[in-house]
């Protein structure tokens, strides 16, 4: 079932298009990796999901409903986290909880609250005023987390947070995976989306350039290995597939592509393997690709 449904979707400032036919589609108990270096527009389609800009054309639908006309209803089942979270300074942590898990109508739970704020290590009698950067990201995710929603749009959500606590944060995301929650999860940290998602989605100017499961993608990378044979292998760099040859003392350090590989293990084994290291592709080997020299920030 889907939850998100995006299609053809454009939106435009004056002569600028900052969205420019986007499609995607979030399904029920799945994690939703959207990536793309700054300016690409993952912010501005989080932005039309949430009802926050109409579009200029295409179609954004949440649980069935549009994103911009039944913004209200869908505010009641979904959880959003923003990647810059400005709280209000004279409120204490907890109060700022309180009050965003009641503007979504949900059950004050106690006990997921309290049990949230010892995880992420928060003091919730502080005035916000004196919260770092992290502090303050903590705030809105003990919040998301400790309402009932059906839908988690978390831009960025982990900003701030030490590897400790972003830990903690990929903990409770499998946890509402495993409840059947949906979550849309746009980050620059790479290794997090690798970790966590079911599908990804890569947009660059606007357009979506790569989707589909991490398996899917990975046949788009090439695999890295390293290799010692007993005897020496000549023009290995000649065979199909193979990239990147380099010699380090008794190593030998390649890429290949994967479509190849079978092939290209097939004739290295002729040579007598000492040592074989092969690395799969990351996510990162597949964003990079895409932005090599775009002048992307990352």
């Amino acid at each position: 079932m889907a939850i998100i449904e995006v299609k053809n979707l454009v939106k435009k400032y004056g002569s600028f298009t900052a969205l420019n036919g986007v499609n995607l589609e979030v399904n029920q108990g799945e994690i939703y990796g959207f990536i793309g270096p700054n300016g690409a527009g993952k912010t501005t389609t989080i932005r039309v999901l949430l009802g926050i800009l109409k579009a200029t054309a295409g179609q954004a639908t949440i649980f069935g409903m549009d994103a911009w006309k039944d913004a209200v209803e869908i505010h009641k089942r979904v959880a959003y986290v923003p990647g810059e979270v400005n709280l209000w300074p004279n409120l204490t942590g907890g109060e700022v909880i309180d009050l965003f898990v009641k503007l979504r109508g949900a059950n004050n739970n106690k006990r997921r609250r309290e049990e949230l704020i010892e995880r992420f290590d928060l003091d919730p009698s502080k005035k916000c005023r004196t919260y770092s950067k992290g502090n303050r990201q903590k705030v809105a995710l003990i919040a998301a987390f400790a309402s009932d929603a059906d839908l988690y749009i978390l831009d960025e959500p982990t900003s701030g947070l030490d590897p400790l606590m972003e830990r903690v944060f990929q903990e409770y995301v499998m946890e509402a995976k495993e409840e059947g929650k949906s979550i849309f999860l746009s980050s620059h940290i790479l290794s997090e989306v690798e970790r966590l998602c079911d599908k990804v989605s890569i947009i660059r100017n606007g357009k979506i350039i790569e989707s589909g499961s991490l398996e899917e993608l990975r046949h788009l990378t090439r695999t890295s290995v390293v290799l010692d044979t007993k005897e020496l292998i000549s023009d290995l760099d000649k065979l199909k597939g193979v990239h990147n040859l380099e010699k380090k003392g008794n190593s030998l350090y390649f890429y290949v592509d994967s479509e190849q590989l079978d092939e290209v293990m097939k004739y290295i084994s002729k040579f007598g393997i000492v040592k074989l290291e092969v690395a799969p592709p990351t996510l990162e080997e597949l964003f990079m690709r895409h932005y090599k020299g775009d002048g992307g920030e990352l």
